[in-house]
């Protein structure tokens, strides 16, 4: 399995209301049908993923951007 991303403060409360409401699913009977509420607990995994992919490269092209600058004000002294 995927590596779980570290998750916003929205996420992990978002998360625990979905978990809580399968609890009580479960607790209701035990032959209920939990995949919509697991389908959106992944939708919220998968998009934290998106996120810190999308995070990571905005960093290294930031990163690049400062080298690029840096190495012009080298150039030009």
């Amino acid at each position: 399995m995927a590596k779980d991303p570290k998750f916003t403060a929205g996420e992990v409360a978002k998360i625990a209301w979905l978990t809580a409401r399968m609890a009580k699913r479960g607790i209701a009977s035990q032959t209920v049908h939990l995949g919509d509420l697991e389908r959106k607990v992944d939708r919220i995994i998968d998009g934290a993923r998106e996120r810190e992919a999308q995070q990571a490269a905005d960093a290294a092209e930031a990163e690049k951007a400062a080298r690029k600058a840096r190495a012009k004000n080298l150039k030009t002294k």
